[in-house]
């Protein structure tokens, strides 16, 4: 399938999907299960790209695969969160200082601030499981196996991480604590190390495929730079020492990202 009509595709059912995902928003009046479609999004556009390019293939299969487990786990687990703590407070005070500062309805701020926004960084992550699937180069090679490797650690690193997280906020003795064993005694985010995992590996898969794979780079870079730089570890720890007293300390010992033994105490 030519590379164009295949980009197409996949960006017209994006909106379309987007669009209806906004028109439910209206009626929620709370746009945080945007956030489960993130994953489930990518692994509809992986599949869309599977079949749009023969259903067949070693590497269009890897990536698909990986892509939809990773996806369905992420998001069904962000929907779960959703369902179990109700609105996120990120999205109720930017809803709230849009119509407040700039005057904007619900309806407006919701499109333009976070469906319209999470769109194309959606389409632009996802560009190693589109790109990748275009070419055949036949059996998996040296470079896509390592794919293959990095993007399963990432997906147990990444779902281990979240297990225990929820296991140590379901004990009422841990409220106020910081969790600092397991996965997160050596990096203060696992999921996101996990995340970066999944999609570098995803880039080698396609890397492989030719010179379109390799131009799918700017998907594990941004996602990269959104994990580290935006609406990841800053936003999580932007308050976090304020409601975790230990936090602090633990910053001080625990790697910020990548896995790491943490420092001795002074």
């Amino acid at each position: 399938m030519a590379v164009l009509s295949l980009l197409a595709l996949n960006a017209a059912l994006a909106l379309a999907l987007f669009l209806g995902l906004w028109a439910i928003n209206l009626r929620t009046r709370d746009p945080s299960f945007i956030d489960g479609w993130w994953g489930i999004g990518m692994a509809v556009m992986a599949a869309t790209s599977f079949v749009a390019t023969g259903a067949q293939g070693a590497h269009r299969l890897a990536l698909t695969l990986l892509c939809v487990a990773w996806g369905v786990r992420l998001g069904g687990y962000l929907l779960w969160r959703w369902r179990q703590h109700g609105p996120d407070r990120r999205y109720a005070t930017m809803m709230a200082a849009a119509q407040a500062e700039r005057g904007w309805g619900y309806g407006l701020a919701s499109l333009l601030l976070v469906f319209a926004l999470q769109m194309p960084l959606q389409f632009v992550v996802c560009l190693p499981v589109q790109l990748g699937q275009i070419a055949d180069p036949g059996p998996l090679g040296a470079v896509a196996w390592a794919g293959v490797l990095l993007a399963g650690i990432g997906l147990v690193f990444e779902s281990v991480g979240d297990a225990q997280l929820v296991r140590f906020k379901a004990d009422p003795a841990n409220a106020g604590k910081v969790l600092n064993t397991g996965l997160w005694r050596y990096t203060r985010h696992p999921n996101y190390f996990g995340d970066a995992c999944v999609w570098w590996g995803l880039w080698l898969i396609a890397a492989e495929t030719g010179w379109l794979g390799i131009a799918s780079l700017p998907g594990p870079v941004l996602i990269t730079l959104l994990l580290t730089k935006g609406s990841g570890v800053p936003t999580v720890e932007g308050t976090i020492a304020k409601r975790r007293p230990d936090y602090e300390a633990y910053v001080a010992q625990t790697s910020g990202f990548i896995p790491w033994p943490p420092k001795r105490s002074a």
